[in-house]
């Protein structure tokens, strides 16, 4: 038993002995010495890549409805979620004041036809002035359009939907007093199946994205949808620096959507970038859209320089800028390798 132990011991001790041995006998590489490489031809293409973005699901008609006039609200008869129909009454103020301005406004009307009748009489019969009588026309003409004004806002002391669609948001209550213009209910036209996904992407892919270009909005009831660019931003959001565009999907109707819900989209770019494709392992020091790599022009030194890049793969990168002017890529070796190395290519 001891035997046995003591002879394994020796064999683990023999193999490590082998190991430490074989790798101190590689041979470091020195400064100056000329270091062995494969390089590849650099042959500028153009392409293309799918650009994978986020965003959320809108009707892009949603309406903020609000009351013509200040006043306090009666009812309201529907709550965030519902249905709606165009035409529909969703809410109505408290007509007591609106009603009396409207009554003041018709007793003012019928007193000025009265003084403009009698003003017309007594410039017929030469007892009043041609400028009189031009006055109580004008005095008509006033509270003529003051009675249309206080009927218009009668008209407009409730709110009707716009468009058929759903509740969207509720701001007010019943007997909540409002102001002119201020927001009541938001509703959209939801019903109407017409939505859009609103991504949000980089200025680099900005700039690839066209109006038209094909795109597939990844749904988590449905593989995919496809779709098409109908719209992009014209400026940058002021807060976080990033554009957006807008993807309609072809059919919606299988999908239970609703505004403000999470999706993805890939868009599938039509305009050509002129580029490069590397292998991946040539890359150094990537970080963003930005890395470097070794080339060659005289195959006897290597030249460290900095690139623009655009997708990433599993296997290659893309290289958009950086390349120009420069024949061969360094794709191995280039561990070994600083700024201005001795090399020697190997086949």
């Amino acid at each position: 038993m001891r035997y046995t132990t003591l002879l394994s011991i020796l064999t683990l001790t023999s193999i490590l002995f082998a190991c430490g041995k074989s790798e101190s006998d590689q041979k470091p590489i020195t400064k100056g010495e000329i270091i062995p490489v494969r390089v590849i031809e650099l042959k500028q293409a153009s392409f293309s890549a799918p650009i994978t973005a986020s965003g959320t699901f809108s009707t892009k008609d949603e309406t903020i409805l609000s009351f013509k006039v200040g006043g306090i609200i009666s009812k309201l008869f529907v709550q965030e979620g519902d249905a709606v129909k165009t035409g529909q009454v969703l809410a109505t103020l408290d007509l007591t004041e609106i009603q009396a301005g409207l009554n003041q406004s018709k007793l003012a009307y019928e007193k000025a036809l009265r003084d403009h009748e009698r003003g017309g009489r007594l410039y017929r019969d030469s007892v009043a002035t041609l400028e009189q009588f031009q006055n109580s026309k004008t005095a008509l003409d006033i509270a003529e359009q003051q009675l249309k004004t206080a009927e218009f806002n009668l008209s407009y002391s409730q709110i009707r939907a716009t468009q058929n669609g759903f509740v969207l948001r509720k701001f007010v209550n019943a007997g909540q007093q409002v102001s002119s213009g201020a927001s009541v209910l938001q509703i959209n036209g939801a019903s109407q199946g017409i939505w859009v996904l609103q991504a949000t992407v980089n200025d680099q892919n900005w700039s690839t994205i066209s109006i038209g270009d094909p795109a597939v909005i990844l749904s988590p009831e449905l593989d995919s949808i496809p779709g098409q660019v109908i719209r992009k931003s014209q400026s940058a959001d002021p807060l976080t620096g990033s554009y957006w565009v807008e993807v309609a999907p072809e059919n919606t109707k299988k999908l239970s959507l609703a505004s403000g819900m999470f999706g993805k989209v890939v868009v599938k770019p039509t305009l050509q970038k002129a580029g490069w494709n590397i292998p991946y392992e040539s890359l150094l020091d990537a970080e963003g859209s930005s890395g470097y790599v070794f080339v060659t022009d005289e195959n006897q030194l290597a030249k460290k320089i900095k690139v623009e890049l655009g997708r990433i793969a599993e296997n290659s990168v893309q290289v958009l800028g950086g390349l120009e002017n420069h024949s061969k890529l360094i794709t191995s070796g280039s561990a070994y390798l600083t700024d201005g190395s001795k090399i020697q290519i190997k086949d």
